[in-house]
This record gives structure tokens, sequence and C-alpha cells, in this order.
């Protein structure tokens, strides 16, 4: 039944009166507990004039909020997210100084810096005023939602009767901890947990060998991941380090699986991407790498900032978590510290202000905009929610700091579930991983030296001190040295013998997780394993043997690819032979399929290096700083999940493994059709990205030569 619109009017009329006097009241109790803060003349005030000055001060304060604030954001849209946080303080402060000098007769005076924690109680008072109104009246919920989004009420009052769809990716969740969160008795993430029981079904899935967002966004959005070896690796055509979280690097992967696919991407048609690499072909974006390199008037990839913070109580409450969550990482780092608990990696420098911004300031800008979409009715959606991925790295995937993630996770959940009901259409939620995260010791912190170190022990190659007096660094060179037949090194070497040998390579080494990448920039094309090992007799052996090495991939010119293993161990892709025990075997069926795919990418590295993995624990050693890690093959970070609406179709039939993020994508694609029919192929979208975005510098399409830069 609709509502009467004059019942509508006295009930917004209700709840301002309502904010306004808790805001009233909140100014008075301020300004009896803080010594800087008056709110009467310097002559002093009976109680009643004291009340209306604190009902003026607040009056002034909600109203230069409501009209002022909008303009301030939209002005700072340009600023850093992570420093338009930070400024919310300053501002919101600054806006109640400004409320106090409108009260007449100088009744309202505050100190700078009190004015900034009044402006933040104040806020704080007043959103959880109007939040408690509208949760006891659907309209007026319905409102506060679409206010919270940045939304316009009555944008679609009515939407079709068709099933939108909204994808919401836990980054780096797998699937054995999602089961473990949802499992027994007052379960981790109670809202998952009771979707797993009642509506939804769940489903694991494989990642391809490079298990990282970079690789399996672009094809879970897109439909292929082809040519994307790693989350970074090093381009010899265009002398470029392609890193996937890079805005011009996501443009241009972005671009050359449009071009691969011919299709503008899983969101073509009336969609919205949310905190993703990708666009997807959305017209609605948000927080999007991919078009973050966009500027000036039709740059929208900041849009998202100005649709939540122009809520001054948005802002504050934001504001005030993320100086929560800087604490609260700081506190538990030392925590680890003083426990002596092992692994651990250093959290301090800019990390807590990075743990802050993921984990409070993008997750509440995401939900925001999801829940926008939802009330203007838009048929797919896809959202990317990174806070667990990044605590996890630091802390490990199982760690209790991970869990406290994923349990206010499970909160936001829970608010865009709670949105949907309110919605001008029905929506199916979808919730899916896009790869697991692995635990164990860094490689450096196991075996006293970097990756890089070893790579270039192994060539002969001068290494810091540190890492040479390592047991792997210093058999390492002196088994290259032996190969080179050069002399032993002396004890202490004069800085003229401790030159590199004439005509060496410098190996560029670059990290994904557990998976390592090593080129030679002055090789073209692929470096073959007898070319290496008449440049570098040393290299293989000592890669292949070291104890925290799964296996190693290199290109032969008598038998193709080849996957090395210790003692001799090898496995030559192209026809099965297998020579001694199988270095592939402890990485689990599909391994061997994975690193063939892999191999004829045109952008793969000389050499491909995975860390061992422990087949009991799934244990392994990343080349990175990182105890919870993925990228490569090995544990839990292979292992995410699809849990699906049970009135949708299977990913795929019983027993039948689902097998690499492009087939997901046509799972994905499948269920779109089954709500609102087949999505548009190649679109505006696409002419968006090619004539907005042009190629970074130093990137080509596949199969086109890169620009001569000469002429």
């Amino acid at each position: 039944m609709r509502i009467p619109r004059w019942t509508s009017l006295s009930g917004a009329l209700f709840r301002v009166l309502a904010v306004w006097l808790v805001s009233s009241l909140t100014l008075l109790v301020l300004a009896a507990l803080l010594p800087d803060f008056r709110l009467q003349s310097a002559n002093g005030d009976s109680l009643t004039g004291t009340a209306v000055t604190a009902a003026l001060g607040a009056g002034a304060f909600g109203l230069l909020s409501a009209v002022v604030w909008p303009l301030l954001v939209r002005a700072l849209l340009l600023v850093p997210a992570i420093v338009l946080g930070l400024l919310v303080f300053f501002l919101n402060g600054s806006l109640l100084l400004l409320a106090l000098d409108l009260i007449p007769e100088g009744r309202g005076q505050a100190a700078p810096q009190t004015a900034v924690v009044v402006a933040a109680v104040m806020s704080a008072a007043s959103s959880a005023t109007s939040a408690f109104l509208a949760v006891r009246n659907d309209e007026a919920y319905h409102r506060r939602l679409v206010r919270l989004a940045g939304r316009r009420h009555g944008r679609r009052a009515r939407g079709p009767a068709t099933p939108g769809t909204v994808f919401l990716q836990l980054d780096g969740l797998g699937h054995d901890l999602l089961c473990e969160a949802t499992g027994g008795e007052g379960p981790l993430m109670e809202t998952v947990a009771r979707w797993r029981r009642d509506s939804h079904r769940l489903t694991p899935w494989r990642t391809d060998w490079s298990s990282q967002t970079g690789a399996s966004q672009l094809a879970l959005l897109h439909g292929s991941n082809e040519d994307v070896p790693a989350f970074r690796w090093y381009e010899k055509d265009t002398r470029t380090v392609v890193v996937s979280n890079r805005p011009s690097s996501a443009a241009a992967l972005q671009r050359r699986a449009i071009e691969r696919t011919g299709d503008g991407g899983l969101l073509a048609r009336d969609g919205a991407s949310r905190g993703n690499l990708f666009s997807g072909g959305a017209d609605q974006v948000a927080l999007v790498m991919s078009v973050a390199a966009r500027r000036g008037r039709h740059n929208r990839s900041r849009a998202g900032y100005f649709a939540y913070f122009s809520d001054p109580a948005n802002a504050t409450r934001t504001a005030v978590s993320f100086v929560a969550e800087v604490v609260r990482e700081i506190v538990q780092s030392l925590r680890t510290r003083m426990s002596k608990e092992v692994p651990r990696v250093a959290r301090g420098g800019l990390y807590p202000v990075l743990r802050a911004f993921a984990t409070v300031v993008e997750r509440d800008v995401v939900v925001a905009a999801v829940i926008g979409d939802l009330l203007a009715g838009r048929t797919a959606v896809y959202a990317d929610l990174v806070a667990y991925d990044e605590v996890a790295h630091h802390s490990g995937p199982a760690h209790r700091d991970a869990r406290q993630v994923l349990r206010s996770l499970d909160r936001a959940l829970a608010l865009i579930a709670r949105a949907a009901r309110h919605a001008p259409r029905p929506y199916r939620i979808v919730l899916l991983s896009d790869h697991g995260q692995s635990h164990g010791p860094t490689f450096r912190e196991r075996y006293g030296l970097s990756l890089q170190d070893l790579a270039r022990a192994g060539c002969g190659l001068p290494v810091p001190r540190r890492a040479g007096r390592s047991p792997s660094g210093a058999e390492a060179r002196a088994a290259a040295r032996a190969a080179l037949h050069r002399p032993e090194e002396p004890a202490a070497p004069r800085p003229e013998e401790s030159r590199e040998p004439s005509g060496s390579a410098h190996p560029v080494v670059l990290a994904s997780g557990n998976l390592g990448l090593v080129s030679f920039p002055d090789v073209p094309g692929r470096i073959t394993r007898e070319e290496l090992d008449r440049r570098h007799p040393a290299l293989l052996t000592t890669l292949a043997d070291h104890p925290g090495i799964g296996f190693v991939l290199v290109r032969s010119a008598a038998h193709g690819p080849v996957v090395l293993g210790p003692a001799g161990a090898e496995h030559h892709l192209d026809t099965g032979r297998v020579i001694g025990a199988d270095p592939l075997a402890p990485f689990g069926d599909g391994a061997a399929d994975a690193v063939r795919r892999t191999d004829r990418f045109p952008h793969t590295a000389d050499l491909m290096i995975n860390s061992v993995c422990d087949p009991a624990t799934g244990a392994v050693h990343a080349f990175e700083e990182q105890i919870g890690s993925h990228g490569g093959l090995g544990g839990a970070q292979s292992h995410p999940f699809l849990l699906w609406p049970a009135e949708l179709t299977p990913p795929v039939p019983d027993g039948e493994p689902l097998t690499g993020a492009e087939q997901v994508h046509r799972v994905l694609r499948r269920w779109l059709a089954e709500a609102d029919g087949p999505q548009l192929p190649l679109g505006p979208a696409v002419d968006e990205l090619r004539h907005e975005e042009p190629a970074p510098e130093g990137f080509s399409p596949p199969g086109r030569p890169p620009q001569d830069k000469s002429r």
C-alpha cells in the first residue's frame, strides 16, 4: 500500500527534530565536560539561554554539514582517498567552528583541537539517532540507505520483475577456510553460514597456475587471462615490468582481454563494478583500477568516494574506524612480537595505514556503492572486498587477526542482503573468491637469502654479504665458480676481484607470492635450456636442487617445455616423459595442465620457479615478505569457492571439476542469462576503452609490434 505523502513528510519532520534534539543535548553534555568548549557568554547565561545556544549551534552545524560538506568533498575528489579520510576530522571541526561563529553575541567558543572532538562526537550521535529511527520504518530505512549510497530517492520506483545478480568477491578466502568459518555452532561468519545452510550451495574451483587477483579477476570479468603469467612480470619486447594492480597495467590488460575475446565483459549490460581491478565492461564504476588513470571531467574512478563521504556522518564514522584500525594493527603487531609468534613479518612503516584503508575505507565505500546499485535496480553488480586478503598476507590466513576481519566482512554482507530486500527488483547474491592463501615462512626467513640473491649467485654475480654467507648462497656461488672454472673465492676478496664477470647478463628477478620469475633482458624471446647452460652452467642445478624450490620451468630447444626438480628429475610437458621423481606430483592433479598452459604465453618468463610445498600441511615459501601468500601452486591458494543460490543451475555436473577462472566466467555468464537473458556482446564499453584510455607507454596489444619511441 502506498504511504500518503503527508505521512512521509510528517515522519521526515519528526526525524529531523529528533536528530536536532539529540545533537543539542550532545552539545550541552560536551560543554559541561570539556574545559575549552563553552556555550555561554562571558557574563554567564541561564540554563534556558544555554540550551537555546546549543540548539542554535546544533542547527547551524547540521545545516552546514548538509549544504557545505558535499561541496568540500567534491572539491577534494582528486586528493588521494587516504588523505581525504585523514582530512575528515579537520574539515568537520572547521564546520563546527564556523557554526559557533554564527551564534549571536559570541556565546559559542571552542579551541580548534576541541572542535575536532566535538564535531566527531556530534556526527556520531546524529548518525546513530538517524539510523535508529530509520530501522523502525521501512520507507525511512529505504531513504537512509539511498542517502548512504549517495543516490537520489525515487530514481527508479519500480524495477523489472526479473532478478538481478550481485557477485560479491571475498578476496583471498579459500574454500577450506570458508567451510571452517561457517561450520559448527556459533560460526565465525553467521550470515554466510545461514546462506550455506538454507539458500545456497557451495562449490570449490581450482585456479590457474597464477593464483592471484590479476589473472583470476581478469578472466572472471572479461573471459580471458591469456598471457597473464603472474601478478608482475617483465615483457622483453617493451622492456616493461607489468604489475596487475598498477592503473596503466590494469587498463592495458583489460584492453588486451577485450580485443582477444571480442566481448565487452560480464557487466556490459546495465552493470556496476565496485572495488575491482577491472571494469567488466560496466558503465557504473567506482574504485576500479583499470579506469583510475583517467583524469578530468570524465574521471569516474573516485565517484564512489564522493557518494559515500558526501554524508558527513559517514565520513566521521569511517574516519573514527580508520584510526581505530590503525591502533588495532599496532597493538596486534606488538602482541605478535612480544609472544614471539612464528612465522611473522615486519608490519611497521605505512602498513598500518594501508591496512586501515583496505579494511575500513574501501570496505565502507564499496558496500555503500553496492547498496546504491541494489536500490537503483541494476542488472548485474560485481564487487571485491579486499580486507581479508590484505590482513592475511601479514598475519597469516588462519590467524586470529584475519578471523576478526572475516567477522566484520560478514556484517557487511548482512547489510547488503538487508538492503536487497528494499530493492525495486529481486536479487540473487553469489559469493565467490578469486583464490585462497597458503601459509608458511618466507623464503628469505627460512633460508637466509632472497630468490634474487640465489639466482644471482647461481649466475656467478655478486650478492649481498649477508646472503653470500648463508648456506644456500655460499653453495650456489661455489657451484657457479666451479662450473665457470674460476678459482675459489678468498676469505676477503679485494674490490677489483668482486666485480661481475665480463659479459655477464643481469637477470630480472620478480616475485608473485611463491611464484618466481627470472628473465634475461639481453636475450630476445625465451632463452633455451641449452643456451642457459652455456652461459650459466650452474644456474639451473642451483635452483632445481635448492630445498626451498619445488620445480623450475624452462624451454628446451630439443624437448620443448621441461619442468626440472631436485636430483636431476624432469617432466617433459610435450611428451609426458618423466625422469626420476615427478617434480609436479606434490602439487596435485591438474598441475601439469596449468604449467603447460602458462608455458605457451608469449610473455612467460625465461624461468618460472615455484616454491616447494609441504604436502601434509600445504605450507609454501613466498618469495615476497608474506606469511600468507598466493600466486603459484601449492596449498590452499589454488582452491577458491563459489557459493551460489540453489535456484541457479549447478556450475558443473556432479563429479566434474571446475577448473580455471575462464570456466568460472562462463558459469557466471550462464547465471546472468538464466535471470535476464544473454548479456550484450562487444558494445559501448569497448569503444569507451579504446577512445578514452589510450595504451600506456611501453604497451602494445598482442600481435602488434611495440611503438618505436626513437622516431
